[in-house]
């Protein structure tokens, strides 16, 4: 019930009026039935407008620090991503990809649309990293099909360290469902699981017009950050 009145009385129109979507490949969602959603993670945004402008309900996995924080505003920011449809997943500790894919079975398994992140996080940089291979885990195991999605604009209004995000046009595509029902029961397989996350990767690319870079977004951030570090200049010490 809340879900709804956000999507259409209270955050929905918001949406619509702040970022005036356009919206491209809309009828490749299934109108019933399991599917996978997966896209770019460019804005903290992204978490709002898909589901803002898709017909069905969509759930989708986030970090687990959206539902732990300390204090009332911890409790209500929490409250908030539960009653639009958000998954707390940890990803910390041996096990915790383990641990998302289930929860996102468990939502397929109700013939639900489930979205995900295939990197992980959001992009620091805009341009797109290599994919965690838990979105083919899903895919496989459940047996569905994987619609590729990318946001356009998001990154430009609200990128990393921006709180509130400036008005502005975002273009949302979605591409054509990836069927991989050609690798069944080979789940097991993570030559097969890496083979289908390029795949989905490679589209998301596509539709996106990101720059691809073969490495995951936390360890590029890293070496990005030390690289600054080692070009510092270094202060020269004052002679007393």
């Amino acid at each position: 019930m809340f879900y709804q009145l956000l999507k259409y009385v209270l955050l929905g129109p918001l949406l619509r009026l702040l970022f005036r979507p356009r919206i491209q490949g809309l009828e490749h969602i299934p109108e019933r039935g399991a599917a996978i959603v997966a896209g770019n993670h460019l804005s903290f945004s992204d978490h709002f407008l898909m589901p803002a402008i898709l017909r069905r309900r969509i759930t989708f996995l986030a970090k687990a620090e959206y539902f732990t924080g300390p204090g009332l505003k911890g409790r209500l920011t929490a409250a908030f991503f539960r009653s639009v449809g958000q998954i707390p997943v940890d990803r910390s500790g041996k096990g915790a990809g383990r641990a998302a894919v289930e929860e996102g079975l468990t939502v397929l398994r109700r013939g639900e649309l489930l979205g995900i992140y295939p990197e992980g996080t959001r992009s620091h940089d805009g341009r797109l990293y290599k994919g965690r291979v838990g979105v083919a885990s899903m895919a496989l195991e459940a047996g569905v099909p994987v619609v590729p999605c990318a946001m356009v604009g998001t990154f430009e209004l609200q990128p990393p360290g921006r709180k509130l995000p400036r008005p502005g046009p975002v273009t949302i595509r979605f591409g054509k469902p990836l069927d991989f029902s050609r690798f069944a029961g080979l789940e097991g397989e993570r030559a097969v699981l890496r083979a289908v996350t390029d795949e989905i990767i490679h589209e998301i690319m596509r539709l996106s017009g990101q720059e691809y870079v073969d490495m995951y977004a936390p360890d590029a951030k890293a070496a990005q950050a030390a690289e600054r570090g080692r070009l510092r200049p270094r202060r020269r010490g004052v002679r007393p």
